[in-house]
């Protein structure tokens, strides 16, 4: 079942098993129960803590329960986790046999005390780089607590329950039987969204900071670099984020930042904050900013006021705060989205097996879409706005080569349609003949670039055409003491590592002007 680098590399991990857990196998005569016992036994067969049974009676089959000897906890993967959840199977083996997590401990305090009983169902493919993090993180869960029970499914093992739900994207996770979210969630997510009360607390909390000398909104590379270069002239510094990482979070494959050869998104993220932690910063993660007050006097402090009510002051601020996915902008995308209208095509790409699904754009990340739904789906349609495609031409010939693609240009999507809840295809206008037309599909994969998160700065700071932030050559903005940085800025080329170097520019000048005034 696994390769012999797996089995050198699991039986590694599996030293680390301190307390005796058993695994409970559901299964039946199918060819994936086969291969789960399979896996089950190589698993078993390398630590004499581990006790494998087959006798589970649990409805989904084939399935296994994580239960340590003595304990209430109850973790099950109704799925075979290969794949990018290999490593979540690794991190429920150690932490069921008693490794502790790397998690703050303040984390692990919040989960302990969550008071109610909490079923959750999360809903992930093997080949989605965003699910681990969910599925990670609500396996931890339910070993913490014994009131909270977390059972991980592979959509593509359980097709008929993932039609039956109308999942058409992952993660998604539901909580006592119905929907509770969809979407990459943190730990850290997940417990706030069930504290009610966890808001209130934090926003008393950050109410009471002192002022700091650089206040840095945004933690993606640029928000990131900016905190280093700031903290390392040793002044007083704060990072507060959405979502630290930003857009990074949801990229697969990273190969052009320059002197790491190859990584991924969450890889690369978490890199990222433990440089930022190995300074005296201090990270105020899921907070997002409303408001921006300008200093009333110079050299006065700035003001950031936050959704959760409160307001984070200081004598400088950079803004980081990146861009998102741009949306079509026609009627039906946002009654669909998820429900056959999607923007992750790695993530979602395998709950469309067999179906006939469209891309919208003609750019890198538009025809690398296209290309990897291939070799997935029945049939792939990539609808580019222009007259031809503005994709890299190695990609654009692979494309060309595939026999389940075909590509329509002069094409300007005017309308996403459905049935019973559920997408059934998209309507379009040839731009050359303003002939109407339609393409019947099930799903239908948005890659048309992005939009910077500009719209709570309206009228303060100067904006382009395009609502991106106007910077000079230190990253200064038309506001005194606040500069930008990254793919939120008029600086060309959105990169990770030219929004990295922007970020240490914006630091660098954000501490020239505190020495100046």
């Amino acid at each position: 079942m696994l390769d012999a680098a797996l089995k050198t590399q699991l039986q590694g991990y599996l030293d680390h098993v301190k307390l005796p857990f058993e695994i409970v196998a559901s299964l039946d005569d199918s060819a994936s129960s086969a291969e789960m016992r399979e896996l089950l036994q190589e698993i078993a067969g390398m630590c004499d803590r581990i006790t494998l049974r087959t006798d589970g009676s649990d409805a989904r089959k084939p399935s296994f329960l994580l239960r340590r000897t003595g304990s209430e906890q109850s973790l099950r993967f109704a799925a075979i986790p290969l794949g990018h959840e290999f490593t979540s199977l690794v991190l429920a083996l150690l932490w069921t046999g008693g490794h502790p997590p790397k998690v703050e401990a303040a984390q692990i305090d919040a989960v302990k005390a969550l008071d109610g009983d909490f079923d959750f169902e999360v809903y992930m493919s093997l080949s989605c780089h965003n699910c681990p993090d969910v599925v990670q993180a609500l396996s931890l869960m339910a070993i913490q607590n014994p009131r909270i029970r977390t059972t991980v499914i592979d959509g593509g093992l359980f097709q008929a329950e993932v039609e039956s739900r109308e999942i058409m994207a992952v993660p998604s996770v539901w909580l006592n039987g119905q929907p509770f979210a969809s979407g990459r969630m943190s730990l850290e997510e997940i417990v706030a969204k069930l504290d009610t009360g966890a808001a209130a607390r934090e926003a008393k909390k950050l109410d009471a900071e002192a002022p700091y000398d650089v206040l840095i909104i945004g933690g993606g590379p640029a928000g990131a670099a900016a905190a280093v270069y700031a903290a390392r002239k040793g002044i007083r510094t704060a990072v507060a984020a959405e979502r630290f990482g930003g857009q990074v979070n949801d990229t697969l494959g990273i190969e052009n930042y320059i002197s790491v050869s190859k990584t991924d998104g969450p890889k690369f993220v978490a890199a990222l904050e433990a440089h930022v932690k190995d300074y005296a910063v201090d990270i105020h993660n899921l907070q997002r900013a409303e408001k921006l007050v300008p200093a009333t006097e110079p050299g006065g402090l700035i003001q950031v006021q936050l959704a959760n009510g409160a307001t984070l002051k200081g004598k400088t601020v950079i803004l980081s705060t990146g861009a998102r996915w741009r949306n079509v902008g026609v009627p039906g995308e946002v009654e669909y989205k998820n429900k056959g209208v999607a923007y992750c095509p790695h993530c979602d790409g395998p709950l469309f097996k067999g179906k006939p699904v469209a891309v919208i754009g003609g750019g890198n990340s538009g025809v690398e879409a296209a290309i990897d739904l291939a070799g997935i789906v029945k049939h792939v349609t990539l609808l580019e706005f222009g007259a031809e495609l503005r994709a890299d031409a190695v990609l654009v010939k692979k494309l060309e080569s595939l026999p389940n693609v075909t590509i329509i240009k002069n094409a300007q999507t005017t309308e996403f349609t459905g049935t019973a809840g559920k997408l059934d295809g998209l309507n379009y206008t040839d731009r050359v003949s303003g002939a109407a037309k339609r393409v019947d599909v099930e799903g239908c994969f948005v890659q048309i670039g992005l939009v910077p998160n500009t719209e709570w700065l309206r009228g303060t700071v100067e904006l382009s055409r395009h609502g991106e932030i106007i910077v000079d050559a230190k990253g200064a903005t038309s506001v005194p003491g606040v500069f930008a940085a990254g793919d939120v800025t008029t600086v060309p080329f959105k990169q990770i590592v030219i929004a990295a170097g922007d970020g240490a520019k914006a630091a660098l000048g954000a501490f020239d002007h505190l020495m100046r005034s």
